[in-house]
């Protein structure tokens, strides 16, 4: 089985491949992570991961600067249905826009609208950064085995906010209700960051790696 981790110039990609590696090797299956840039390279995928870290703006002309990826991207995920798993900004680009430094279309794959974080007057930081705890608001594989309110590594100044509910797996509380994951047919995002959330994050990848959607 391949991991494909989607290198784009943006993403953790050392600590990404290293926790899917662990992951992997906790499943008992043979799974092999690839960090490749090329499109074609998805078609022999099991599983695709896309990391991100900066703007939503780069991120996208990242994407896109790569030929044929999002068009890969949408056959391999949406016609197939391969698993895959956006992290942070990686979640974040799974919405039909975002509004980070103007307004820049995402992949469109979950409806919603990333915005800043509306910290409602109170005196908290931003970006949100570090350990928060993560209220499951409904049932989904990838909590599986997991208690409530698990603890997960935070670092984002913006907010996917779902355009419908059932599509809303966990939230965070930072100020505003933070969507903390995101999942539709085979698609899960994240915004908390599994590879630095320690055995909670590696317990996440091996439910991803393990979920069959």
């Amino acid at each position: 089985m391949k991991v494909i981790l989607i290198d784009y110039g943006s993403g953790n990609l050392k600590s990404a491949a290293k926790a899917l590696e662990r992951a992997g090797k906790e499943t008992g299956k043979n799974f092999n992570v690839v960090v490749s840039k090329k499109a074609a390279e998805l078609k022999n995928a099991s599983h695709i991961v896309l990391p991100g870290v900066g703007s939503f703006g780069d991120c996208k002309k990242g994407l896109e600067s790569i030929p044929g990826l999002t068009e890969e991207i949408s056959r391999q995920v949406v016609e197939i249905g391969k698993p895959f798993l956006g992290i942070c900004v990686g979640m974040q680009l799974l919405a039909e826009k975002g509004l980070e430094y103007g307004e820049h279309r995402g992949l469109n794959l979950i409806p919603g609208l990333v915005r800043p974080i509306n910290l409602k007057g109170k005196k908290l930081k931003i970006p949100h950064m570090g350990w928060n705890t993560v209220n499951i608001a409904q049932p989904h594989f990838i909590f599986r085995g997991f208690q409530d309110n698990p603890y997960f590594y935070f670092v984002h100044s913006y907010n996917f906010v779902s355009s419908k509910k059932k599509h809303l797996i966990a939230t965070a509380d930072y100020s505003e209700e933070i969507t903390s994951v995101v999942s539709k047919d085979n698609i899960v995002g994240t915004q908390f960051h599994p590879e630095k959330s320690q055995k909670n994050g590696i317990k996440f990848i091996y439910n991803f790696l393990s979920w069959t959607p």
